[in-house]
């Protein structure tokens, strides 16, 4: 007899359950897009007066949005619509196919993105009973940086998901955190693998964009083995309850508020980042980060690029007391990355700026001794070596 309501029970559960259905959205060009969307359960005690919360969810640049589906079937039983989406270029959405496609033309569909998920996203705003002020954004490697612009272009996202990925495309363009940094009150959420295999430092990464904004909200979830972003649900399916865990607090148990302050939380991470972010802050970032060192030879309170990004817009400035600041962040990131060819060149620059050609000289030549190990692309190799070459000629041409 217990057998029989239990079976009963499930059979219940399933029917109370809308099936996921494929959508066809189109994009600004016309270009037709591909999605599945799953619509909320009802949930016991939920006012339909208030509307229900929504999720869009982004996927890597080698999966589809099928790589979502544990985490958007469990977001539906958990009473949160979600909509999962393939990029253009990926699975059942047009346009010329992303793996295949020479380099300009995968450049070209990157550029389209941004309008398609802003179709994707009105689509599902659209949806019957969606609350458009509780929606949420997820997103996977190349996802994240797609989730984060989403996010940057419109105010009712209020909670992100964010799979091991940058939160910028380009290195040299930091939009995306800097969207962060000043939107501190939106809660992230943050995860990685150790053996991420396009990127070991994603571990790093993720917990450091984490941390940065002192959001007390913010969760990271470090895994040891797991490989690279939504590919982790397969060995850890706790990683997709804990996402809906964390949608089901942040969007409707206590919705994240950009009119409610917070007293920042306080670690080594997000304090040495305030401090470098800070005007004339560098001198004491450089003194967080030897303290750190000091008490760990392997401390971790930052990634190069984006350090080495906000040093050079200190550089940029017409006040040389910036310009010395910026030096001391350059130099501080040589400590930090001692392997990296990058970090010296830019230290180079600073001292240019300085006037200390003896000392950027000297920069550049380790520049090009770290070269032949350092791990990065050729392409990157070949640009690194031609500038270092001709800063050297230039800077033997003024001391001799």
């Amino acid at each position: 007899m217990k057998s029989l309501t239990l079976v009963l029970l499930v059979a219940s559960s399933a029917a109370a359950q809308p099936a996921p259905r494929d959508v066809d959205i189109t994009a600004p060009d016309g270009v037709h897009l591909k999605g599945t969307y799953f619509t909320a359960q009802a949930v016991p005690g939920g006012s339909a007066k208030a509307g229900v919360p929504a999720v869009i969810l982004l996927h890597m640049c080698n999966t589809t949005r099928v790589s979502w589906e544990p985490v958007a079937q469990q977001l539906a039983a958990a009473g949160i619509n979600a909509l999962t989406v393939d990029n253009r270029g990926f699975g059942d959405s047009g346009g010329p196919r992303f793996d295949a496609a020479a380099p300009d033309v995968q450049r070209e569909l990157n550029q389209k993105w941004p309008a398609d998920f802003d179709a994707a996203l009105a689509w599902l705003e659209a949806q019957p009973g969606v609350s458009r002020d509780r929606i949420g954004v997820g997103g996977g490697s190349c996802g994240v940086n797609n989730a984060v612009q989403l996010a940057r272009r419109h105010p009712e996202v209020r909670s992100l998901v964010l799979l091991a990925g940058p939160p910028d495309a380009d290195p040299a363009n930091a939009d995306g955190l800097n969207y962060l940094m000043s939107h501190a009150w939106l809660p992230i959420f943050t995860a990685a693998a150790a053996d991420d295999q396009y990127d070991p430092h994603f571990l790093e990464m993720m917990r450091w964009l984490a941390e940065i904004t002192g959001n007390p909200r913010n969760k990271f979830v470090g895994f040891k083995y797991g490989r690279h972003g939504t590919e982790i649900f397969g060995p850890h399916p706790e990683l997709p309850r804990q996402i809906v865990a964390w949608f089901e607090d942040t969007l409707i148990t206590s919705p994240a508020n950009p009119g409610v302050s917070f007293m920042p939380k306080k670690t080594p991470i997000s304090e040495f980042w305030a401090a470098a972010n800070q005007r004339g802050g560098a001198v004491r970032a450089a003194q967080l980060f030897r303290q750190a060192r000091q008490r760990d030879p392997h401390a971790f309170l930052f990634p190069e690029f984006p350090l080495n990004l906000l040093a050079y817009s200190k550089l940029q400035s017409a006040d040389r007391a910036d310009k010395d600041h910026a030096v001391e962040l350059f130099r501080v990131n040589t400590e930090a990355y001692p392997t990296s060819a990058n970090a010296q060149d830019s230290l180079a620059d600073g001292y240019i700026a300085q006037g200390r050609n003896d000392l950027a000289l000297a920069a550049e030549q380790k520049c090009l001794e770290l070269l032949a190990a350092d791990a990065i692309t050729e392409q990157f190799r070949a640009q690194l070596r031609k500038a270092a070459e001709g800063k050297i000629a230039k800077l033997k041409a003024k001391l001799h």
